[in-house]
């Protein structure tokens, strides 16, 4: 039990960190960071119990599992926490913070999510777990916050408007795009997961050197 607890943990500690530290010029109090993780974690089961319903009541075809059932429930639950919990907070006064506060919901969602897989299926899929999708939701926290930090600190009401329904928009078919290769395992769809995954922490990357850069900006 302890080996899968460090298991299921480690990985969205480390990328936790790595994006924490990411942070250069205003680092966010590590208590805020560590509620937006915890409240990830809680996020896990109303949306494995609203999952479960809407599954056990309608018969969803591999488009509508990938893009509603997971894409859309689980990424608007992380929205809705990002958005009321810290986008309107004193502390959220930097673009870089959408994505720090983004990345700790989606790996506090990602951590439980992990260990009830690795309790299930055992430990031996540990690796495979951190590299897919504990990643994954990482990545969609940084999309998610890329564009809530546009949102926030745009001098335009109607972008802002614009760039808040990209927060949430975006991340969803990311998701769902990422969850259809995974259940087309039999459609041979699972080779394009490798360059999705690829092409997705490029661009979160990238997105990462342009959002420090207006971070360094706005600190000043």
């Amino acid at each position: 039990m302890i080996a899968t607890i460090g298991a299921s943990i480690a990985p969205g500690i480390a990328l936790l960190s790595y994006f924490y530290l990411k942070d250069k010029y205003q680092t966010e109090p590590l208590h805020l960071v560590i509620k937006t993780f915890v409240s990830g974690i809680l996020l896990v089961f109303p949306v494995m119990v609203l999952q479960f319903g809407l599954q056990e009541e309608i018969q969803f075809n591999v488009i509508g599992k990938s893009f509603f059932v997971s894409g859309l429930i689980e990424e608007f639950f992380k929205w809705f926490v990002v958005y009321y919990l810290v986008y309107k907070h004193v502390e959220f006064d930097e673009p870089y913070d959408g994505i720090v506060y983004s990345v700790g919901v989606s790996l506090g969602f990602a951590t439980l999510e992990n260990f009830f897989y690795l309790y299930s299926y055992g430990i031996e899929t540990a690796l495979l777990r951190a590299l897919l999708p504990v990643s994954s939701h990482a990545l969609f926290g940084v999309t998610m916050g890329y564009y809530l930090g546009k949102g926030k600190f745009h001098e335009n009401r109607a972008a802002q408007r614009r760039f808040l329904l990209c927060s949430l928009i975006i991340p969803v078919l990311l998701h769902g795009f990422y969850d259809f290769f995974i259940y087309s395992i039999e459609k041979h769809f699972t080779w394009l997961l490798v360059p999705f995954m690829a092409v997705l922490w490029f661009i979160s990357l990238r997105r990462v050197k342009q959002v420090q850069r207006r971070s360094k900006t706005t600190s000043i």
